[in-house]
């Protein structure tokens, strides 16, 4: 399997290529030159696996150039019970996403249950493990450097700490994610673990990040790699808890299921619509917003309108406070019929800080007909008012992203067709907003119950790129 970018201008690379280096030279993301495909009675056939050889079956037919009995072994250190389990849902640790019924014909599909207790490490654990893999056969080192609206930023450095031939660099918006998810970063004290604290919002941390992995001779020098869902390799990782959830809420292969995914980056529905087109029997894929909804608005509208930084909202559900989502390039690249020109020239507006609009074109209207996107925004107030719900109907906590989701779900339910809404975290990572819903602290993990109070460490810094490749360079130096 090859990999080309999305803006046709790059040489095709191996997956192990694109894992290392991100983006791809002309800035666009790394995609295959195909899809592989399953038939129904392949589909059957995966139906009783366990979640690491479900994962074999997945990633091998992406995965071509690591050795199959490696990579099945990566993926079975990968996905133990041990690593993706805790104690607050009682759920079965050894479905790893288990599938929680809310009522007949809905669900959650729990994503939480790894050691940050966010859908992030359903991939970032795997990345973690192949980066070392990668680095070992080859003796190199690593800098990567992600940005994080919350989440990506502890599953990332949680699954990093202590790899060999790896130092990460993460940004994130200073003072904008939530106290739990601040500490949950700040707090860790391995030596390869570098915080830094951009005063900006989410989109300014992207930025940087794409800045310099767009200065090639910076980032060969440094060996720059990125773990953010510009990377391919986290973002097929993700597509695994498509087919386990369909598995678990389904019978037989001709059923079909439908997808409700609370989505900032376009990077978690992003993998829903890579399963659909392989193959799985995904009836629509909903897009859930909160008040940041430049998606929202696309898939209503047609048009593409990433906000200014100064026009982003600081919400409730944090790590969705984000007006460009990278992903979204990743289907506008599949929906022009993998047209590089096209896109290119398209994000060439998104890049100089403009927009670009699809509506009522022939390929808008592929957007719902032929991939099955639809989409709704959740705001404070229906936040609130949907946590209070859910625990009153079901017994059920959630969190403030998870909120956004089902309280879209319950807008665009078809009522013949099962809708797994995706769990994103455990609501203890938004205490705050669950104290404002419920009047109460939610239940943590055993080991977590003073994570604020631990020594934290960080740097403040500008809206820099520069200031950032110096402090990578230095680090590189010492």
């Amino acid at each position: 399997m090859q990999y080309v970018s999305t803006r046709g201008q790059s040489p095709a690379l191996s997956f192990s290529d694109t894992l290392l280096g991100g983006l791809m030279t002309d800035g666009g993301l790394a995609m295959p030159t195909a899809y592989p495909g399953f038939t129904a009675a392949e589909l059957e056939a995966m139906r009783g696996l366990d979640y690491a050889d479900l994962a074999f079956a997945v990633l091998s037919r992406f995965i071509t150039d690591i050795p199959a009995e490696d990579l099945r072994s990566i993926l079975r250190g990968t996905y133990t019970p041990a690593v993706y389990c805790n104690s607050v849902t009682g759920s079965d640790a050894g479905q790893i996403t288990p599938l929680y019924t809310l009522e007949p014909g809905l669900h959650l599909l729990e994503l939480s249950n790894g050691p940050t207790l966010a859908f992030k490490d359903m991939a970032m654990q795997l990345l973690g493990n192949l980066f070392e893999y990668a680095l070992a056969r080859t003796g190199q080192s690593l800098n990567i450097l992600g940005a994080t609206s919350g989440d990506t930023g502890s599953s990332a450095e949680y699954a990093m700490r202590g790899k060999r031939g790896v130092r990460v660099f993460m940004l994130s918006p200073h003072g904008k994610m939530s106290r739990f998810q601040t500490a949950q970063m700040f707090s860790l004290q391995d030596p390869n673990i570098v915080n830094i604290a951009v005063k900006g919002v989410f989109d300014d941390c992207q930025d940087i990040v794409k800045a310099v992995s767009n200065d090639l001779a910076f980032k060969t020098r440094h060996r720059i790699g990125t773990v953010n869902s510009i990377n391919w390799a986290r973002v097929s990782a993700q597509v695994v808890y498509y087919f386990k959830g369909y598995f678990a809420a389904t019978t037989s292969s001709d059923q079909k299921v439908s997808f409700c995914v609370p989505s900032g980056n376009f990077g978690n529905v992003c993998a829903g619509h890579i399963a659909r087109q392989m193959g799985l029997p995904i009836d629509k894929l909903v897009v859930a917003t909160n008040e940041n909804d430049v998606l929202d608005e696309f898939f209503r509208t047609g048009v593409y309108r990433p906000r200014k930084t100064a026009e982003t909202r600081q919400t409730s559900s944090p790590s969705m406070d984000i007006s460009k989502a990278s992903n979204f390039e990743r289907f506008i690249y599949d929906l022009t019929g993998q047209d590089g020109d096209r896109v290119r020239g398209l994000w060439r507006e998104v890049d100089a800080g403009g927009s670009f609009s699809l509506a009522g074109t022939d390929l808008f209207r592929e957007v719902s007909d032929r991939y099955g996107f639809q989409s709704g925004r959740s705001t404070h107030a229906d936040r609130l008012k949907t946590i209070r719900s859910c625990k009153e109907r079901y017994s059920r906590l959630v969190d403030t992203h998870t909120a956004d989701g089902l309280k879209v779900a319950w807008e665009l339910r078809d009522p013949a067709v099962p809708m797994i809404v995706l769990e994103t975290a455990l609501p203890t990572k938004f205490e705050e907003t669950m104290v404002e819903a419920l009047g109460e602290r939610p239940p943590r993990p055993a080991g977590l119950e003073n994570l604020e109070s631990l020594p934290q460490r960080s740097q403040v810094m500008d809206v820099d790129v520069d200031a950032v490749k110096a402090l990578i360079a230095a680090a590189d130096a010492a």
